[in-house]
């Protein structure tokens, strides 16, 4: 089945278009981390904002169940494929991914790419502390990085206007280039569909826990763990109460249905 192209979601689509896979409920941009990178900063460049969706087995669950946050994926700008499991169905379904594009590897390329650029960041959710502990880290890594602002909203925040209201107030005043938003599914995705159009030429990713991994308050699996696409089980160990339903219970019919799924999109027969 061969990918297909779509223009870069943005009303002036001026950007080369780029190819797509669709992989169950989703429509993935085939490419990988270092063009994903490249892609943000040369629309950074041009003036157009954009967002970035990091799908996993999880997204793939709740697309399937919650209409809202199907409608809020479909509005990202790029979807990239954050779980081993959705890069192997590509390969099962003939047309393969290049690789894993994590959202906690997206948060360290992106302020690389954005301390090279001169553009500034701000680093949105976590736990109380944490963005500041990642926002020390990260410009350590990345010299010239400037971090414009951190926010940890506090709980239930999403339901108050005047919270929401002064959020939308502190993102507009920083006048950042990159927005992190560490909130994780579907909060993160809802909230960024709720406040982008404050900074409409920024670039807007949600990145699930990956303030505590840059933080060091959550180990983050080992590289060959994640080549072995088993960074879930080393999450659930850490995690077990958290998490247990959502990779035990959710995550392998989500797995068996994604897998079964592209292989008939392999091998069905072409229309006449």
């Amino acid at each position: 089945m061969p990918a297909r192209t779509e223009p870069a979601h943005h009303p002036a689509q001026a950007a080369p278009p780029l190819a797509t896979i669709r992989l169950d409920v989703v429509d993935l941009h085939v490419l990988d981390q270092r063009t994903c990178v490249e892609r943000t900063m040369s629309e950074l460049a041009a003036g157009r904002g954009g967002w970035i969706a990091t799908a996993n087995l999880d997204h793939l669950w709740r697309l399937r169940r919650d209409p809202a946050f199907a409608r809020a994926y479909g509005a990202a700008t790029l979807r990239v494929a954050d779980g081993m499991p959705l890069v192997w169905a590509s390969r099962l379904q003939g047309v393969p991914l290049p690789e894993r594009v994590a959202g906690s590897d997206l948060i360290h390329s992106l302020t690389a790419a954005a301390a090279r650029h001169g553009r500034s960041v701000f680093l949105l959710g976590g736990n109380p502390g944490t963005a500041e502990r990642a926002a020390e880290r990260l410009t350590a890594a990345a010299p010239g990085l400037c971090v414009v602002g951190t926010c940890c909203p506090p709980f239930g925040f999403e339901r108050d206007p005047v919270q929401l209201d002064n959020l939308r107030r502190q993102l507009r005043d920083s006048r950042a280039d990159v927005v992190f938003v560490a909130l994780g599914a579907p909060k993160q995705e809802f909230l960024i569909e709720a406040v982008r159009e404050v900074l409409p030429a920024a670039w807007w990713i949600g990145v699930g826990i990956s303030f505590s991994f840059v933080a060091g308050e959550v180990q983050r699996a080992p590289r060959w763990v994640q080549r072995l696409g088993l960074e879930w089980l080393h999450r659930l160990v850490q995690e077990p109460r958290r998490l247990a339903r959502r990779y035990l219970w959710h995550g392998p019919p989500c797995a068996l249905r994604l897998f079964a799924k592209a292989l008939w999109a392999r091998w069905r027969p072409a229309p006449r």
